[in-house]
């Protein structure tokens, strides 16, 4: 086992150090502009670069760094069709779901649902989140240390307690502001980490064209496989189709990125962020898979996995950095640094969102008269209690065994309904609460079903199609043999609905959320849409009934899509919505939902929210 030099540890504790700096800044910068808003959403007055580069370094977590090199290396480039998958993901996301977003002025993606439903719906929402971050972050946090110190001797506990503690620490100092500028920072450390391992691994294995040969010869660049079968692992339609649906619904509607996007000065810059993004996702994207490739081409006649040097895929990407830059003291730390940046960029920005959604969705609801200054220590102590959780919840990883893997599955599982959820809110108008809930059920159970089935039962060989790797150079002393485990007594579910592909969890939990949560709000009397503010409802009918006003007000519903103006909606939004009996035909009583003035429905966009003191009521 190799081990860091003394620069490696300087170039990486610089990483932290530079990454608190920013926190500090912030804390001082902006320490005149004690409101909840400033804290949590930025004032609303972030500009589109900063933001897109933080939502692409969030994206992008240290498991990505480590394991996408390692899935290309064992699976091929097949990965690169995820680039359809990111341009299809940041479109939905910046023309559907960021519109009726930032237009409604929430400050948690949450506090919609109980716009359009009703606050059960977005309490059941909030806490599945709550569970389902808390969970990932923490397995995000341990996956990489553990990786890293298996490989490099680095030291396992302290990288993630520092992780945490750092993470914890700039959050609950500089807010929203802090965690957009740290992850911009480290997004830059990301993409140099990267490039760092694409020259000096490329002249290593012999240059560009001879990567690009061995690759070949390995059968590495086949792209051609599409396959419709939904068992397989990864084909074209799996990765495009599948990927759209997973990362959608960890993206277009999670609270960590939405909570970005409307932080921007209007909705245009919004769009532009996720644009911009998408750059940045192709980005790492291209220098993911050309790694695993060069990593091939180094390790083509002696795969340390296989023959025992390394004993899991996801130390392939370090050991090979260990092994490149054996003579070259403190780029072993680059990299690391670009490991923990993702690590740190995801950690933050759920920590931010589960602060958000906490103080938005459970204290503002029991505590409706909190002062400015009183909301943002709470905000900010909401920070310090999830940096905990989220550090203790790594601890709780390494105890887990192979379990680690479902954690990793979970937020594909959450995020298929989820994303579900709110298609039922933005397209269908005749959707009611009662739908909504049951399709939020309907669609967990399925997608848990399959998902932990799949983990007690993995898929064959057979669907994974895991390509050849040579030991046939390698020194024999090392060798062990891995004898795969007999399982006995397959079920008949286990090569069907259990192998069908990861990538498709999402699918199955979205698809099914909404034609449960459709099939329920018939049986139980639709929605009438003359109780819908308009701006709640995406008309996506619109775009396939342009030719036709008649057929497009059918499809709306019922809701007043044509009433004169935006403005029209927020001079009177809160009248027009104490006219309708909704809340109270759904059983509740009736509950206060605040919202951020300071919206310019011509410009699209948000004055500063320091400097606004009044509260819109809708319901």
């Amino acid at each position: 086992m190799k081990s860091f030099s003394v620069w490696d540890y300087v170039v990486f504790a610089a990483l932290f150090v530079i990454s608190s700096g920013i926190g500090v800044f912030f804390a001082i910068k902006e320490r005149k502009k004690a409101t909840s808003g400033e804290f949590l959403v930025g004032g609303r007055q972030m500009s589109f670069g900063p933001v897109a580069l933080s939502l692409t370094a969030s994206f992008m977590s240290a498991v990505t760094v480590l394991g996408s090199p390692a899935e290309v290396y064992r699976f091929g480039a097949s990965f690169l069709f995820f680039g359809i998958a990111y341009f299809f993901v940041v479109t939905f996301t910046s023309e559907l779901f960021i519109p009726v977003f930032y237009r409604s002025g929430i400050t948690s993606t949450y506090e919609y649902l109980q716009l359009r439903f009703n606050k059960p719906v977005r309490m059941a929402a909030t806490a599945i989140y709550i569970v389902q971050t808390v969970l990932y972050t923490g397995v995000v946090v341990y996956a990489p240390a553990l990786a890293l110190n298996q490989v490099t001797g680095f030291h396992l506990w302290g990288s993630v307690f520092a992780t945490g503690i750092v993470c914890t620490f700039y959050c609950t100092l500089g807010g929203l502001k802090a965690v957009v500028w740290t992850d911009a920072f480290q997004m830059v450390v990301m993409v140099a980490g990267f490039l760092s391992v694409l020259i000096q691994g490329s002249a290593k294995a012999g240059g560009i064209h001879q990567v690009w040969e061995q690759a070949r010869n390995g059968s590495r660049l086949d792209l051609s496989d599409f396959d419709v079968d939904p068992l397989r692992r990864h084909t074209f339609w799996t990765i495009s189709v599948g990927g759209t649906f997973t990362w959608l619904g960890i993206y277009g509607v999670n609270q960590s990125t939405i909570q970005r996007c409307i932080s921007c000065k209007t909705e245009k810059q919004a769009k532009l962020a996720l644009y911009f993004n998408l750059l940045g996702l192709w980005i790492i994207l291209f220098c993911s898979v050309f790694s695993g490739l060069i990593m091939y081409s180094y390790y083509k006649y002696c795969d340390p996995w296989t023959s025992g040097i390394i004993s899991a895929p996801d130390q392939l990407m370090p050991y090979f950095v260990m092994e490149i830059f054996d003579t070259m003291p403190g780029l072993p730390g680059l990299f690391v640094s670009s490991a923990f940046s993702g690590t740190l960029s995801t950690v933050a920005a759920s920590i931010n969102a589960l602060a958000t959604v906490t103080f938005e969705d459970f204290v503002k609801n029991c505590f409706p008269h909190l002062s400015n200054k009183m909301s943002t220590w709470i905000s900010k102590g909401l920070c310090l209690l999830f940096g905990v959780m989220c550090t203790s919840m790594a601890v709780l990883a390494s105890l887990m065994g192979g379990v680690v893997q479902a954690a990793l599955s979970i937020h594909g599982m959450c995020g298929g309904p989820m994303l579900g959820l709110f298609s039922l809110g933005l397209i269908f108008p005749f959707v009611n609460w009662k739908g909504a809930l049951g399709g939020l059920l309907t669609g967990i159970t399925l997608s848990f079903w399959v998902g932990i089935g799949a983990f007690i039962y993995p898929a064959p060989d057979s669907k994974t199609r895991p390509l050849p790797l040579s030991t046939d150079h390698c020194v024999q002393t090392n060798m062990t043999t891995a004898i795969p485990p007999e399982i006995s007594d397959r079920p008949e579910l286990a090569d069907t609905w259990y192998s069908l592909s990861y990538l498709y969890f999402s699918a199955v939990g979205c698809l099914a959320c909404i034609g449960a949560g459709i099939i329920i709000s018939f049986i139980t009397g639709r929605q009438n849409g003359k109780d819908i503010n308009p701006l709640l409802i995406r008309p996506i009918c619109n775009i396939f009934c342009f030719w036709s006003k008649k057929y497009k007000t059918l499809c709306w519903c019922g809701v007043q899509h044509d009433r004169e103006t935006e403005q029209d909606y927020h001079d009177n939004g809160s009248a027009w919505m104490q006219d309708v009996d909704y809340v109270l035909q759904n059983g509740l009583g009736q509950g206060s939902l605040t919202h951020d003035t300071g919206f310019d429905p011509k410009n699209k966009s948000y004055s500063n929210m320091a400097l606004e003191s009044e509260k819109i009521t809708y319901l």
